[in-house]
């Protein structure tokens, strides 16, 4: 409690002296309120000391009642009554989010009028009155009884002299001064000890000071904006010397516990984390709202960038706090098919129609309806749907879900040309006059699975054919099997027989050729969701092929014009039956054509000796791409692409079996197998990709290959033979044009030696 000079002024003056009117020198001045005024208002002048004077003096020409301190704000016309508070009297400032109570509570202003005042229109109220500094006690103790003095200033005494208002200013508009009253005493109820000081420290009303309703209403939001209570009110209380102010407050329990409604990602591990240092305090709002913005952070920081935390706290007396979230949750996946554009009619104005099955996209997205939207996930998921290759564009769009709480993932696409059909008739002296007929579908039905075909009908070739078939996710299955069969008739020019310094051919002076018919069928399966692999991919798979050694008419020869054997039985014909298993890491970006990423390829061949042929090959590689920024010609990515490549094989070894390095796949700058053929290889690769404009894009390379050595490993030693380095390396440049069928490479490239070699591929090389 706190009490005003002008009280201990008061119970130290002598009671025989009575109390004495204010010395000439600090005569108050009390005038009427402006404005529109019923006489029944006053408004309370200062005196140099800046203490209310008169709080209750009637002004001599005021015929009306005077009005007592409880009603002297309830009949100003610039306050509603204070009984009756506006519906946010007692509300936090702006910004201050205030907790919900389990019982509905307003703040109001009470003021409770003493028993001296009466608002009896035929009674006036007694009046206190400022003694002057020249008053002297007579005695310690307060009087008992207080009484106006005797003498009253007259109207010609007390009115403020004519022109010692300030005029308006022209045009300007005047409103009524707001009451002003004299604060006798301020305390505090509901808080001790370091709680009470806080709200001493948060209000202005001060004993010895006038005060108004506005900063009553002002130091109940400071009080809030404390953050430790949860109900503030000011109750004024008349009393013979000025007003008390009781502030009467509730604080807020001593926080328990922070529970979260409505999560489903949100652990509570995390919310006691960042509530930790608050439990077993006093609750502070202001505290509190730091630890709510480090959840919304939590749910940012691990993709959930929907979610947050909605409404005020709810506090309850045991001390617990409840908070609600929403965090985003996936109502509904849905495709919308879009044109070259953009557009999402055609030119008749309907809905353009896709090619692909809608369950094709939907089945790649592992977030689901229920799931909360991550965007991380959300973003491989798109990956992944771009990875399947029939799509130029895949974005995301949010829509809002019945539910308003929720949202609906619309996934935008675009496709792209998937088929393919090609005819062409050629010659060369090795299979002469030749057709060739070729289609390729990588959308067939609009369920995503490929076909290719490709017959070839030569003037020295037999019929030759490779039909293959690609279904990327069996039906039904739970982990995203693949499978592929193939079935093939195919015979070229060995590159292990051809190349290098010394030509070596058959008796008849033809090149050998290596044909091979069979089939076989694979599978391919995803690790993450079976083995918990993220990102790797196993393989399997059984192949047969009969592989003969034979002329340019078609007639098996096992052995060249130096009787070396061309085959590993005599008879020129091998049968092979191989188990082969992969595995793969795929970090790329786009499968296409990566800008960033890794890619890491391994696998063994083993095969059964059917025809005695027992042999175990081994393959790795691994390529990196780094996106860069080095010449910025045009707009596109830049890419440094690096490759690594290593095999070897144990056990039997047909010659045809062996590693070839040179050409377009190998060292660019060499012919295919010029530069050598060996049990072991390796090489590598680094090449810069760049846009040139559109769909054309360039490229600079550098490739170095070796044999390790083992060329003399081989059966019939084939490289040294025809003098194959069995090292080197290539340079150059390039050039690629975007097509249906892919990258179309054309590569112009320097070796080691000097000489330089033009070389043509689909599809980028790594």
């Amino acid at each position: 409690m706190r009490l005003s000079p002008v009280l201990l002024a008061v119970f130290t003056a002598s009671a025989a002296l009575g109390l004495s009117r204010p010395a000439q020198s600090q005569t108050s001045e009390v005038a009427p309120a402006t404005g529109q005024s019923n006489g029944s208002e006053i408004i309370a002048q200062t005196n140099q000391s800046g203490l209310s004077t008169s709080v209750l003096s009637a002004l001599p020409t005021v015929s009306a009642p005077e009005p007592s301190i409880a009603n002297l704000w309830a009949q100003s016309p610039t306050s509603p009554p204070i009984a009756d508070p506006p519906a946010d009297a007692g509300s936090p400032p702006p910004n201050t989010q205030t907790p919900v109570q389990e019982t509905p509570n307003q703040i109001q202003f009470d003021i409770t009028p003493s028993s001296e005042g009466d608002d009896s229109p035929d009674e006036t109220p007694e009046t206190p009155v400022v003694p002057s500094e020249d008053a002297q006690p007579e005695q310690d103790a307060p009087p008992t009884d207080v009484s106006p003095a005797d003498d009253q200033p007259g109207d010609e005494e007390d009115a403020p002299p004519a022109g010692s208002q300030p005029a308006p200013a022209p045009g300007a508009e005047t409103s009524p001064a707001e009451p002003r009253v004299l604060v006798a005493e301020v305390a505090v109820t509901g808080a001790e000890g370091e709680l009470q000081d806080v709200v001493y420290q948060a209000i202005r009303t001060q004993p010895g000071r006038t005060t108004t309703r506005s900063q009553l209403q002002e130091d109940i939001n400071s009080i809030f904006a404390t953050g430790f209570f949860s109900d503030v009110r000011a109750v004024p209380q008349d009393t013979p010397l000025g007003v008390r102010v009781t502030f009467e407050v509730a604080p807020n329990p001593v926080l328990q516990e922070v529970q979260v409604q409505g999560n489903q990602v949100l652990p509570q591990t995390v919310v006691d984390e960042i509530f930790a240092e608050q439990y077993g305090s006093i609750l502070n709002l202001r505290e509190f709202q730091f630890g709510i913005e480090e959840l919304n952070q939590w749910y940012q920081d691990n993709g959930y960038v929907l979610a947050q935390v909605i409404d005020a706290p709810q506090v309850s007396p045991d001390g617990t706090v409840t908070l609600l979230v929403a965090e985003g949750e996936i109502e509904d996946i849905q495709v919308l098919f879009l044109g070259e554009d953009g557009e999402t009619e055609d030119e008749n104005g309907e809905p353009i129609e896709g090619k692909t099955r809608e369950f094709i996209i939907t089945r790649e997205f592992e977030s689901q309806s229920g799931d909360v939207f991550n965007q991380t996930a959300i973003q491989s998921d798109l990956q992944r749907v771009f990875g399947l290759g029939i799509f130029e564009d895949v974005r995301v769009s949010l829509n809002p879900g019945d539910d308003p709480r929720k949202v609906d993932v619309v996934v935008n696409v675009i496709e792209r040309n998937t088929g393919s059909l090609a005819a062409g008739v050629g010659f060369s002296s090795a299979s002469g006059l030749f057709g060739t007929v070729s289609y390729q579908e990588q959308n067939l039905g609009g369920n995503n699975q490929r076909l290719g075909a490709e017959v070839q009908l030569g003037e020295r070739d037999a019929l030759l054919f490779d039909l293959n078939f690609t279904d990327p996710w069996i039906a039904g299955d739970p982990y995203r099997t693949s499978y592929t069969v193939n079935l093939f008739n195919r015979r070229s020019i060995s590159l292990i027989f051809d190349g290098g310094e010394n030509e070596v051919e058959l008796e008849n002076g033809d090149r050998p050729r290596v044909q091979r018919l069979g089939g076989g069928v694979s599978f391919s399966r995803p690790l993450d969701e079976w083995l918990g692999l993220e990102n790797w991919r196993a393989s399997a798979g059984l192949q047969y092929q009969r592989v003969s050694l034979r002329d340019g008419d078609g007639e098996i020869t096992p052995r060249d014009e130096l009787g070396n054997l061309l085959s590993f039985n005599d008879d020129g014909t091998d049968d092979l039956l191989i188990f082969q298993l992969g595995l793969a890491q795929d970090l790329r970006d786009n499968p296409l054509q990566p800008t960033s990423g890794s890619l890491l390829r391994l696998s063994t061949e083993q095969t059964v000796p059917l025809s005695g042929i027992l042999f175990n090959r081994l393959r790795a590689s691994y390529s990196y791409y780094i996106p860069v920024d080095y010449t910025n010609f045009t707009e596109g990515p830049e890419t440094l692409a690096l490759n690594l490549q290593a095999g070897t094989i144990f056990g039997d070894l047909p010659p045809y079996e062996a590693f070839s390095l040179g050409g377009t796949d190998s060292v660019r700058g060499y012919d295919s197998g010029e530069l050598g053929s060996g049990r072991s290889f390796v090489q590598a690769t680094a090449e810069y990709r760049f846009p040139i404009f559109a769909i054309v894009g360039g490229a600079l390379f550098v490739d170095v290959g070796s044999d390790l050595g083992t060329g003399d490993n081989v059966p019939g030693e084939p490289a040294e033979i025809r003098d194959k380095p069995g090292f080197g390396f290539g340079y150059g440049v390039g050039v690629r044009v975007q097509s249906p069928l892919g990258a179309i490479r054309v590569d112009y490239g320097f070796n080691d030696e000097g000489d330089s070699r033009l070389h043509f591929g689909i599809g980028e090389r790594f």
